[in-house]
């Protein structure tokens, strides 16, 4: 596709699905590694990795992102697996900060490595990071992840938050019984180095096989332990197509809380996701992905075209069918996962 399609293209009003949901957003994972094992995402001993060969070079990454900024996407995040882990992501941050169309351009870690890149990234172009921390507590945060790495996340949180990233958010999976406790001490936390603190629900996606209704610490329970530790909360109306609901707390602080799994968003959800791979997943409740590799390897001249064609079919509306069935239990079973990695949430992107 040339240049000047995609310049006029971005003009355009976005495509809408038949839900009249536009295509916003697009989460692009670039490698399904990673280097922690968090139990509500990976949480068995053993995985199927995705074939080497089949990993999206640089520049089918951003053909791809040019022919989603063709259609509506303004927002761009990249994420794994564990995105650092990706050889020259500095590279691929630069090329993607400089394509017309792209507004927002962010990044999901659990920022083990993100102290030694942070500073290249910044200067790369690269706008917004969300950190994944879900534990303060050494011995938990090891618990959760197999890895004693807290300290590493705690440099790189510490670093991020030292530049002049236009936000820094933290996100913690709030688990009944595990780390609910500890949503005052994230809080104050967050506060201290300048991180909007995001809390979310405990989701049954792929991968989380250990999970349980039981285990889901709700959003009312989050807003009931906010209220009790720091008094009368006000929350806001309007999020838009944001998944995070916005509560400011007497003192002005502003916390996230994300409901997806009691009290699923999918009417304005303008998310799609991209896999290593080439996968293309319009939910992340979905069954399978659409194969946008050949199209890539192309040159995707018809991937434009293509693109508009599924969106505008979409109908997705996973989380809520979750929430309406009646036997809610674990998504996918392990031999299931194995058989399909593209079912793994550290494949999709989360």
């Amino acid at each position: 596709m040339s240049q000047s399609l995609l310049t006029s293209s971005v003009a355009a009003s976005p495509i809408l699905d038949r839900l009249a949901r536009p295509l916003g957003s697009l989460r692009v994972s670039v490698i399904d590694r990673c280097d922690l094992r968090c139990a509500y995402c990976m949480p068995e001993e053993d995985y199927a990795w995705l074939p080497k060969a089949n990993m999206l070079t640089f520049d089918e990454i951003v053909t791809a992102v040019d022919a989603f900024v063709a259609h509506g996407v303004r927002r761009i995040r990249i994420t794994g697996g564990e995105p650092l882990l990706r050889g020259n992501l500095v590279e691929l941050v630069a090329r993607l900060a400089e394509r017309d169309g792209v507004e927002d351009l962010a990044m999901t870690t659990n920022a083990t490595q993100l102290a030694k890149w942070a500073g290249l990234l910044r200067e790369a172009g690269l706008q917004r990071v969300t950190v994944s921390l879900d534990s303060l507590k050494p011995a938990r945060f090891e618990t959760l992840t197999r890895r004693s790495a807290l300290d590493n996340v705690l440099e790189g949180i510490h670093e991020a938050a030292r530049l002049d990233f236009e936000s820094l958010k933290i996100n913690t999976v709030i688990m009944r019984d595990f780390n609910d406790d500890e949503i005052p001490d994230l809080v104050t936390f967050g506060r201290q180095i300048g991180a909007e603190m995001r809390f979310i629900e405990y989701m049954d996606v792929g991968g989380a096989t250990l999970w349980s209704f039981d285990r889901v610490f709700s959003r009312q329970d989050i807003l009931e332990r906010l209220r009790k530790s720091f008094g009368p909360l006000t929350i806001q109306d309007h999020r838009g197509a944001a998944p995070a609901e916005r509560v400011i707390l007497p003192d002005g602080t502003r916390v996230g809380v994300i409901a997806s799994t009691t009290q699923p968003f999918c009417g304005s959800c303008d998310r799609s996701r991209l896999t290593a791979d080439g996968q293309w997943f319009q939910c992340l409740y979905a069954q399978d992905g659409i194969n946008l590799r050949p199209y890539l390897r192309q040159g995707g001249e018809r991937l434009s075209d293509f693109i508009a064609e599924v969106w505008q079919g979409r109908t997705d509306r996973g989380a809520e069918q979750r929430l309406e069935s009646p036997d809610r239990g674990i998504l996918y079973e392990i031999e299931e996962l194995r058989e399909n990695p593209h079912r793994e949430m550290h494949t999709r992107g989360g």
